[in-house]
């Protein structure tokens, strides 16, 4: 079995923000990306979690609700260095919901509950994502000359910013290896051998995602789910609102 350092892994995960941030320095329309991104991961981060311990709460699990996590205030949800990296690497990751299983109601087996509990965070950001893109078109629709201007140009990149950071932060999620929500709901689908297999060797999967993050494998495969999946959700609400072209 591996025995990490989590400081280790912190060091890591720091350079890879010291060699990301090296372009909002010497890049100014880069930087200005950068705090228009803000709303939207904020927003991403907070959803995430809160989903997470509703959830749990609806389940019958009151540890999300005494320990403060039945809100929206990004404060009781964001992880300074998942916040950090969500900002500068393009992945990251909120405060982590503590649950308790052996609490929920016997409608589902524990299992079961762990996977729809886990699964409430990226299916929340993929809710974020769609209504966020029905505004957009909303506003240009109804308001066009509005988002001509440069106002209206800082909330639509706002917008594109929620859009995009939602998408990436859900399916990210959704990878199956721990510590992601992704590997919680793969659980409840294999068969015994496979589960304990699995479980057993979970330190060895936390390698593999650090290594498949590390190395830019992960950015190869999450990459081009969040390109499709905005361009489909950008092509369908243009045909709802009679847009041809975006």
């Amino acid at each position: 079995m591996f025995n990490f350092d989590r400081k280790t892994i912190y060091i890591i995960l720091a350079i890879l923000v010291v060699m990301n941030l090296a372009q909002y320095l010497t890049n100014t329309q880069a930087l200005l990306g950068l705090v228009l991104t803000l709303p939207g991961v904020i927003m991403a981060i907070s959803f995430h979690e809160f989903a997470h311990a509703f959830v749990a709460d609806r389940l019958g699990d009151d540890t999300p609700k005494n320990e403060g996590r039945l809100n929206l205030n990004p404060l009781s949800h964001l992880d300074p260095i998942g916040f950090t990296l969500l900002l500068f690497a393009g992945f990251g990751w909120g405060r982590p919901v503590n649950i308790n299983p052996a609490r929920f109601t016997r409608k589902h087996s524990m299992e079961t509950g762990e996977a729809i509990v886990a699964f409430a965070g990226p299916l929340m950001n993929f809710i974020l994502a769609i209504l966020s893109t029905a505004i957009y078109f909303v506003l240009y629709r109804f308001a066009a000359s509005f988002m001509l201007s440069q106002t209206g140009g800082i909330i639509a990149l706002m917008l594109q910013g929620i859009i995009i950071t939602n998408i990436g932060l859900g399916v990210f999620n959704l990878i199956p290896l721990p510590p992601l929500d992704g590997s919680k709901v793969l659980l409840c689908f294999l068969p015994q051998k496979a589960k304990s297999w699995f479980i057993q060797n979970e330190q060895l999967f936390y390698l593999v995602f650090i290594v498949i993050w590390i190395s830019g494998i992960a950015s190869q495969v999450v990459a081009p789910a969040i390109t499709a999946m905005y361009q489909g959700l950008v092509g369908i609400f243009a045909r709802i609102f009679g847009f041809t072209i975006l």
